[in-house]
């Protein structure tokens, strides 16, 4: 095993033992990047990454991301760096500025070796309408199914072995489900937790800064870095930032712990359930108590419904400076509208021509009180229940998925109750703007399955401990492609 496959705390300490360097891990994190055919890059920054590795001096003993490699979704703000966002309307475009998590990153002299692929605009859950085609699943060396979206390059990424940690965007599920699929620990702290500055907007009330790790005590150490207040983003929150990774050999002894059994019940895949269930019975014995509840399936069936409405409303309207004016390459035209007409119709994919045409229609103003305002309301009462459970338990903890990485051929949007619920309910946390970790539950004929944790808002500290916890029992911390265990469960 390679240094570059150990953690980034593990990691952090070969580099302090001088056992290797930073130029040695940028080069063969590059060297990785380049032989990888998963197609999860829009862009490898080779040069400037060795120049910064080789600048380094004295390893930084309390810096954890001292020389440690990284990539960036491609819709953070990097300056001087083409940013794209894996859409044609943004092809050529260089940012004069640095998004705030790529500036704190650079602080702490972590690396940044590339940018990744993503669902256009950071719009899709499959990883197959970036600009650049299909990000394919690591761990499927046929090419045949998914890594997920939107998040897809940066979960691949990490998932190959190419970086220890990548960073990502979470609207619905972007990072949680990608990290089921891809067998990591996706984590989502509360909204404005992380400053959203220089993070390109989808939909500003569910977007959050999110991202991927090899285990659970990195995702802790990652968010001592990121989180606090940012006067370039007014949503960034003033709550005081923690020591996150103090207590995650804390006991899950007294914990409470919600299993939403109207989630639970819709999976179809019995090796999946026979999992949850015995994870449920592990953590039991360590002195959880687990309680089941429901949740209210008229709430659950309508996630799909709401999360579409709202964020293609927000999308429409954030995106409207994508015109081939302000943004974008210029197609010439007699008018101004013809101008922007052809920069919209030839510089965008049609799932985002079809997601702007709902968020349109949906902000009508004769639509706007059965679609847009109806849509509000009713994520105020999932959003309700949600506070009502998590004021009686210290999670709740449900499968991520109902099943591993599906086929890319079999991908399809069928309105069963599986799909409805069970495939879209980690919006739940976007919607309440709660902190919410995925990470490996088991391995399924050789492909990963992910369980979730989600939290009070602002609660990231007691979830990382109970996520620490469990990760314990299922023995599948640093779980990737070129590190494959077989776990307890």
């Amino acid at each position: 095993m390679s240094i570059l496959d150990l953690t980034i705390s593990e990691i952090h300490q070969a580099l302090v033992n001088k056992t290797t360097t930073p130029v040695e891990l940028v080069k063969e994190a590059l060297a990785r990047a380049k032989a990888n055919n998963d197609n999860a890059f829009e862009i490898l920054i080779e040069e400037q990454a060795i120049k910064e590795a080789e600048a380094l001096g004295e390893p930084e003993v309390d810096n954890p991301f001292w020389g440690i490699p990284f990539v960036l979704k491609d819709n953070f703000s990097t300056k001087g760096i083409e940013t794209t966002a894996s859409s044609n309307i943004l092809n050529g475009y260089i940012p004069l500025f640095d998004a705030t998590v790529y500036a704190k990153l650079k602080k702490k002299k972590a690396i940044l070796i590339g940018k990744t692929t993503l669902d256009e605009l950071a719009m899709g859950g499959t990883g197959t309408t970036g600009h650049k085609g299909t990000t394919f699943n690591p761990w499927d060396p046929k090419h045949e199914r998914l890594v997920g979206g939107s998040s897809c390059g940066s979960a691949a990424c990490v998932s190959a072995g190419i970086v220890p940690f990548a960073m990502g965007s979470d609207t619905g599920d972007s990072v949680r489900k990608p990290a089921s699929y891809a067998g990591l620990v996706g984590f989502k702290p509360s909204w404005g937790r992380i400053s959203r500055y220089g993070l390109f907007p989808f939909a500003p009330s569910l977007d959050h800064v999110a991202y991927f790790t090899r285990d659970v005590k990195d995702a802790a150490l990652l968010l001592d870095v990121l989180a606090g207040r940012d006067l370039h983003d007014a949503t960034s929150s003033l709550e005081p930032v923690e020591r996150y990774e103090e207590d995650l050999s804390a006991p899950l002894k007294g914990k409470k712990i919600a299993v939403i059994d109207d989630i639970v019940q819709t999976i179809s895949d019995q090796k999946i359930q026979l999992a949850f269930k015995r994870s449920c019975e592990e953590l039991a014995k360590q002195g959880a108590i687990i309680e089941h509840i429901r949740f209210g399936e008229d709430l659950l069936q309508s996630i799909y419904a709401t999360y579409i409405v709202i964020s293609c409303s927000e999308a429409t309207s954030n995106d409207a400076n994508l015109d081939g004016i302000k943004f974008g390459p210029f197609y010439p035209g007699k008018t101004y509208q013809e101008v922007m007409f052809n920069a919209r119709t030839k510089g965008f994919s049609e799932l985002i021509k079809r997601r702007f045409v709902i968020g349109s229609f949906s902000l009508m103003s004769e639509n706007q009180d059965i679609l847009f305002r109806r849509a509000q309301k009713n994520r105020r009462k999932i959003v309700n229940r949600l506070n009502e459970i998590l004021a009686k338990v210290d999670a709740i903890y449900v499968p991520a998925a109902p099943s591993v990485a599906p086929k890319i051929v079999s991908s399809s949007y069928k309105l069963s109750d599986e799909y409805l619920i069970a495939d879209n309910h980690l919006a739940l946390g976007n919607f309440g703007g709660l902190p919410s970790i995925t990470l490996p539950l088991m391995l399924e004929d050789g492909l990963p399955v992910g369980v979730n944790l989600t939290g009070a808002a602002f609660e990231e500290k007691k979830l990382l401990s109970l996520a620490a916890g469990l990760e314990r029992i299922t023995g599948l911390a640093n779980l990737s492609v070129l590190n494959k265990k077989e776990g307890n469960l």
